[in-house]
Formats: C-alpha cells, sequence, structure tokens
C-alpha cells in the first residue's frame, strides 16, 4: 500500500485535520499518530500500519489515504470528472430573452443591445428544443430554466411569460420536474408578476445590490434623479413575502463594504418566517482589484448573527462544477446563438453553437474543445487538491490552454486554507 495523492493534512486545534480530496473523507490525527504517518509514508512503509495500529489501518484504506501500489488515482480522478459532468437525468438550460438592460453599471462586461428581442421563431425553436430533450434523454428528471441577459424581465411578457406557461405546462406532462429562477435587477418585479411565478414554477430569484443606498443609486439609477435602492428593497421583500427564495447578491468594494451594515438594517425588522427567504452572497466585484475577503467574513458572521442565511463560496469547484462544465446545458441566446458560459460577454465569435428551427443545437469546435479542456493543465495533474479544486472551470482550462496556471497561484498556504474551511464547513452543517 501507499499513501494517497491526494491526502491532505492541515494543523487546528493542537490536532491534524486529514483530508483525502478523492474520497472526500476526513480523519483527526494527534500529534504522535500524525508522525508515525508522515514517517511510513517518508520510507515507503505504509504496511507497518496493520500490524501496529490495525484500526487505523483499516480506516485508511476504507477512506481513501492509503491505496494500492499500482493505483492510477489521476485515472480515477478523471473518470469521476466524467460522470459528474455527463450526468444526464438533469438539464440546465439558459436564456437570454434580451440583451438590452434599464441600467448602465459601470463593472458591466456585457454589450447592451437596445433593440434585442427574442422573435417568436427563436421561441418555437427554443420549445422543440425541450420537447427534443425530453423525447431522447429517457433519464431526464429535472430541468431548470435559468433567465439571464440584459435584464431578462424587460421582456417579461413577450417572451418570458408565453415560454413559461408553455414549458410548464410540458415537462408536468411528461412528470419530469421543472423550475426556473431569474438573475434580474429587480426594479420591475410587481404583485402581478409574482403570481404568475407562483404559477408557473419559478423557485428563485438572484437580486444585486451595490451598496447601501447612496452608493446603490449611484451604479444603478433610474434617472438623475431618481435611484432604484428603495424599489428594488421593496420588491425583495414583497418576493419573501410570497415565499419565493431570494439570493441577493452584494457587490463589495471598499467603498460599498463599509455600509453592509446598513444593507442588514433593511431588512431586519422582517419575521423570521420571510427572511427565511431571504439569503445573501458577497462578491467582489473583480473589475476593481482588491482583496476584501477577510473584511467580507466578519460581515457574514453579523449576517448569521442576525438569523440571515448567508451563502459562501463553493468550495467544492469539482464535485459541484461550473454549470457550464456539463453537457446537458446550453445558454441559448436572443438572436438564437448558444453558448455555455454566461460570464463572458456573448459576442458572436465566442458562440459554440446555434439553435436551429427544428429546436437542435449545432455544436461548433469550441464546444467541443470547451468538453474536453479540464484535467489537462500539468500542475493540477501532481495536485494534492485535483478532486477538490478540479483546476477550475472548462472556461478558465481553456483560456489557460498552453499554460501551467493554478487557480490558487500555487500558494501552499492558499490550498491548506481551502482544506481547512471545507473541513470546518463540514462539521459545521
Amino acid at each position: 500500500m501507499k499513501a494517497s495523492t491526494y491526502n491532505n493534512f492541515v494543523y487546528y486545534n493542537d490536532k491534524f485535520v486529514g483530508y483525502n480530496a478523492l474520497k472526500n473523507s476526513f480523519i483527526l490525527l494527534e500529534q504522535e499518530l500524525y508522525s508515525l504517518y508522515e514517517a511510513a509514508k517518508n520510507e515507503n512503509k505504509i504496511n507497518e500500519f496493520k500490524l501496529i495500529h490495525p484500526s487505523f489501518y483499516n480506516f485508511m484504506i476504507q477512506n481513501g489515504f492509503f491505496v494500492e501500489n499500482n493505483c492510477n488515482e489521476l485515472e480515477e480522478v478523471k473518470k469521476l470528472q466524467r460522470e459528474i459532468d455527463n450526468k444526464d437525468d438533469f438539464f440546465d438550460l439558459f436564456i437570454n430573452p434580451t440583451m438590452n438592460c434599464n441600467f448602465k453599471c459601470w463593472y458591466c462586461y456585457e454589450t447592451h443591445i437596445a433593440s434585442s428581442k427574442m422573435n417568436k421563431e427563436t421561441i418555437q425553436s427554443v420549445i422543440k428544443f425541450c420537447e427534443n430533450t425530453i423525447s431522447e434523454n429517457k433519464d431526464l428528471k429535472r430541468f431548470y430554466l435559468s433567465w439571464f441577459g440584459g435584464e431578462p424581465l424587460l421582456q417579461y411578457q413577450d417572451v418570458v411569460l408565453p415560454l413559461l406557461k408553455e414549458l410548464s405546462q410540458l415537462f408536468a406532462q411528461h412528470n419530469i420536474k421543472f423550475n426556473s429562477g431569474f438573475t434580474t435587477n429587480g426594479l420591475l418585479i410587481n404583485q402581478e408578476m409574482i403570481n404568475s411565478f407562483l404559477k408557473y414554477d419559478v423557485d428563485q430569484l438572484q437580486i444585486t445590490l451595490d451598496g447601501i443606498k447612496p452608493v446603490h443609486d449611484k451604479i444603478r439609477y433610474i434617472s438623475k434623479n431618481r435611484g432604484s435602492y428603495d424599489e428594488i428593497i421593496s420588491n425583495i421583500i414583497l418576493l419573501a413575502q410570497n415565499n419565493l427564495q431570494v439570493i441577493v447578491r452584494v457587490n463589495c468594494t471598499e467603498e460599498t463594504l463599509k455600509g453592509l451594515d446598513e444593507i442588514m438594517s433593511s431588512f431586519s425588522n422582517l419575521d423570521t418566517n420571510i427572511k427565511k427567504n431571504i439569503s445573501f452572497t458577497f462578491h467582489r466585484v473583480w473589475q476593481a482589484e482588491q482583496k476584501l475577503e477577510e473584511d467580507v467574513s466578519e460581515y457574514i458572521k453579523k449576517y448569521n448573527g442576525q438569523n440571515f442565511n448567508v451563502s459562501g463560496v463553493a468550495l467544492d469547484s469539482f464535485r459541484d462544477s461550473c454549470y457550464a462544465d456539463k453537457r446537458n446545458q446550453a445558454l441559448i441566446n436572443y438572436n438564437g446563438e448558444v453558448f455555455k458560459c454566461s460570464a463572458r460577454d456573448f459576442k458572436s465569435s465566442n458562440k459554440e453553437g446555434v439553435l436551429k428551427e427544428d429546436g437542435r443545437i449545432s455544436w461548433n469546435d469550441i464546444f467541443e474543445k470547451r468538453m474536453s479542456a479540464k484535467l489537462k493543465n500539468k500542475p493540477c495533474q501532481t495536485c494534492s487538491i485535483l478532486p477538490l479544486c478540479g483546476g477550475g472551470c472548462s472556461q478558465v482550462a481553456m483560456e489557460s490552454e498552453g499554460k501551467d496556471y493554478c487557480v490558487y497561484d500555487f500558494d501552499e498556504d492558499k490550498k491548506k486554507q481551502v482544506v481547512l474551511d471545507t473541513f470546518l464547513t463540514r462539521i459545521t452543517n
């Protein structure tokens, strides 16, 4: 037997936290036993544990810390990655009804097109695409429809609502679970719209705030004399009162960070049964090159202390890989062009396919390149946290092709912190 390539040990509270990233398993070791492990590993005497500590030896085998000498662990990681990213019981469809928007946030990476709108022919092709997906995938159990853009609610009546009605009925007829969600600025929401959300299986909305009212209103304004903060806050509360889940994404810069307490106070007086429908995520605006993670962590503690749900960054980006890594995922733009990643602009040169009139997607070489891009980076192939990190998403892998890279900057301390955070998250949950 030999020690697994994917063993990681981090010192914490006078013990060593052991983590095997491939089996996703933990062990806590006292200093003495950890020293024995290190000595046995370095001297290739792992088998001696069978005699001196058989229960420890068996635990380590069962949880992947000890593996057979001829075990090719990298191939096991690649096999697991294929299983995860090629699952066919779930389909995740994104639709951009328009690339127009009623705001012009300074950091937005998208090109807004005022006249853009999905036409009736493309709407019919989307419906046919969903019909084809059902007929061609007998293992399909769940279908999720995400609305993106642009601001998708600008085309609610003409594009969104007709598709919601049609697809909700279609999937119900085939006994396939259907839900839908929006990434929206939240300004246009009203009770009539919410009633249709509830009727046609909308379960979640993500809405962004850019700090406290004065800061937010400088970025997301309706006119020079009219901001949007108060109306968006009211709409978030209205959604929560109707038992819809709202993820409030708070964009953080050094300026907006100072107002996180005040944002919390906008919701503090809500009843607990309303609060449970609102969760918060904090994100650094990547165009503003600042490291704010430590400051944000303090606010996360404050929000948790006020009985708010706070979602952290997903640590296991291998098993919980990006939607764009999945073969059963597509993003259909208003004009019928098809993409995978929603975190890049939607230039025609970046498209990975085209939605045909018969509802089939004609994928191009970029799509196939994406689907085979992961786990080729040489530093990743010998890294102990590969089955936790995955080397980044397929977009990162494609953009880094031909060069050695590390999403943690080759910093071993950062990697150890991810292991520790994973452990702390596990014991908290």
